[in-house]
């Protein structure tokens, strides 16, 4: 009964608009209440201490770090360098931008880590540019959006982090060193459809008629851009320092990057930068101790272990559960972030994964590719609500192009469900597993 009420409640507060991490704290609170009715003061004692409980880990304070990051590169003018060094590589000509949004949405993925902060940062840039080629200005919302969500794969990746928090014995370099292979898998396979459609539809014809940027000067500029995930993951490589030791260092080379050698950030824009950063750090963090009183109420009044003995039990066989949860969480992944969709199912399905001896790295990363298919999947997407903003049209007019690139992203997914080794032979080799 109080199970019932707990996602009941859970339910109805998202439907009314709720935000999640407060319809997560509510719920997680009226069943540990209920729970204990005779108590003193209703059990309610456990919902400060297992808030603090969420946030007192120390990989957590990487996130906030890596916002920052991403805030400051934002800001510094990288994108817009990376993105003339890519087309002086690949040269002018009809889906030719297309390559560019998703080669420089992949690297930018190894500076920030956070796909609406790339969608801004390229989107800000490419869209514009893409619609005066000649692209519908809705298939470059679709392509960026696509692109962006490229971010949560490869390192460094915020929802990575939060998934090493949840699961005991998964380290943030290993699932780091997991999530690049499958993320550049990712970025080739929107290449073919984006550049198909663009030739398809004679788009981009006017591109050819546009100047190419000059390469050495161009590779001079973005030289710095192209060293920070350099810095950031080799340095880690090399044990130089953790994964939040790394954020702190990117967030001094981005201001350094952007003051120093491109003085494109100047001390007044500071306070903005901290606030954007700070407001969003805020935001996930606050969602991320709320959604410990959630997981606490769910793990005390046993609501876990039968619901995966009726998944298990259900005749389904492994690849069947797995495909089951695979069409929940792409379908969940339409209407919440990828962090959210991490703190409710991940306490949920980990017996799962323990019950079929599946690799917690390796389900990590299939998660993770779940939760960016769901990140441009309308109707609720939140990386293709950034682009269609900046291109100022309406999600809906999206969907004819975006259905081919969720078939390139899902394409990805059943290979790394089908041959587990293009996840788990890097961090293998790096002997991290």
């Amino acid at each position: 009964m109080i199970a019932t009420i707990l996602f009941v409640v859970f339910v109805v507060m998202m439907l009314a608009g709720v935000p999640i991490g407060v319809a997560l704290g509510l719920a997680g609170a009226a069943a540990i209440a209920l729970a204990n009715a005779g108590s003193q003061w209703f059990g309610l004692l456990a919902v400060p201490q297992n808030f603090y409980a969420g946030l007192g880990k120390y990989p957590l304070l990487a996130i906030p770090m890596f916002v920052l990051v991403g805030a400051i590169f934002d800001r510094s003018g990288v994108a817009l360098r990376l993105v003339n060094f890519a087309t002086a590589l690949v040269g002018r000509g009809p889906g030719m931008l297309p390559l560019v949004v998703i080669g420089v949405a992949m690297f930018m993925g190894g500076i920030s880590g956070s796909g609406p902060a790339t969608a801004a940062a390229v989107g800000g840039v490419m869209i514009a540019a893409m619609t005066r080629a000649g692209y519908v200005p809705a298939f470059s919302a679709s392509v960026v959006g696509a692109a962006s969500s490229i971010d949560i794969l490869i390192p460094p990746s915020i929802a990575f982090i939060v998934y090493s928090v949840l699961v005991p014995g998964v380290s943030v370099p290993a699932i780091f060193a997991a999530g690049m292979t499958p993320g550049i898998l990712v970025g080739l396979a929107l290449m073919v459809p984006a550049v198909w459609l663009s030739r398809r539809h004679g788009m981009g014809q006017q591109e050819a008629l546009l100047p190419r940027p000059p390469f050495w000067a161009s590779l001079r500029e973005a030289s710095w851009g192209l060293m920070a995930p350099v810095v950031i993951l080799g340095g880690m490589r090399a044990g130089w320092f953790t994964p939040t030791e790394a954020a702190v260092v990117a967030v001094f080379y981005g201001l350094f990057v952007g003051m120093v050698v491109y003085r494109t950030i100047k001390v007044r824009d500071l306070f903005d930068i901290l606030r954007e950063a700070g407001e969003l750090s805020a935001i996930i963090l606050l969602v991320v101790a709320l959604a410990g009183v959630f997981a606490y109420s769910l793990s005390t009044l046993g609501i876990i272990d039968p619901i995966t003995q009726a998944i298990v039990n259900s005749g389904l066989g492994e690849y069947g559960v797995l495909t089951l949860l695979m069409a929940l969480l792409v379908v969940v992944g339409m209407f919440l972030d990828g962090i959210s969709i991490f703190l409710i199912f991940v306490p949920l399905l980990l017996p799962i994964v323990n019950h079929y001896h599946w690799d917690p790295v390796w389900f990590g990363v299939l998660l993770t590719l779940m939760v960016a298919l769901g990140q441009f999947t309308p109707p609720i997407a939140v990386n293709l609500m950034v682009t269609c903003r900046i291109a100022g049209v309406r999600m809906e007019e999206t969907v004819r192009w975006v259905v081919w690139l969720l078939a390139a992203l899902l394409s990805v997914l059943l290979l790394t469900i089908a041959f587990p080794q293009i996840a788990m032979w890097l961090p293998t080799r790096l002997g991290y597993q």
